[in-house]
């Protein structure tokens, strides 16, 4: 988990602090690749899984009008939010985070992966802030 923090952090610091264009299309690709089935983004229709415009600041199980998993809600009600640390360790592993939700994905074993799907999100999230591992 700590190699992943790492990793984007490095990716960051190596692209000046700013997204590289190459990441948001690793990352586009592989949100089609393993998202896009459940997850909506953009302008598309609602699917399975809860939209994820604006996920990035966003507490868990609080999008309105969404039928969330217990597990999931009892992470909501204890605080998690899902700031850039909290996605990449959900995107890596998504049991470490909430275990016991109705996710099927294991997640993204390759830091680069993981680091493209956060920059993707980030161009539909308007509290992206800076991408970036957290303190």
């Amino acid at each position: 988990m700590l190699r992943i923090v790492i990793a984007i952090g490095t990716l960051i610091v190596s692209a000046g602090g700013a997204l590289a264009q190459g990441d948001v299309v690793l990352g586009e690709q592989n949100f089609a690749d393993r998202c896009a089935m459940c997850h909506s983004i953009g302008a598309e229709a609602p699917k399975n899984g809860p939209d994820l415009n604006n996920v990035i600041g966003r507490p868990a199980a609080s999008l309105e009008g969404f039928k969330y998993s217990d597990a999931m809600v009892e992470a909501g009600q204890a605080g998690v939010v899902w700031d850039i640390e909290t996605l990449t360790n959900f995107i890596a592993k998504p049991r470490s985070v909430v275990n016991g939700s109705n996710m099927a994905f294991t997640g993204y074993s390759d830091p680069n992966d993981v680091a493209a799907v956060i920059a993707y999100l980030a161009t539909f999230s308007d509290a992206a802030g800076p991408i970036g591992p957290t303190d």
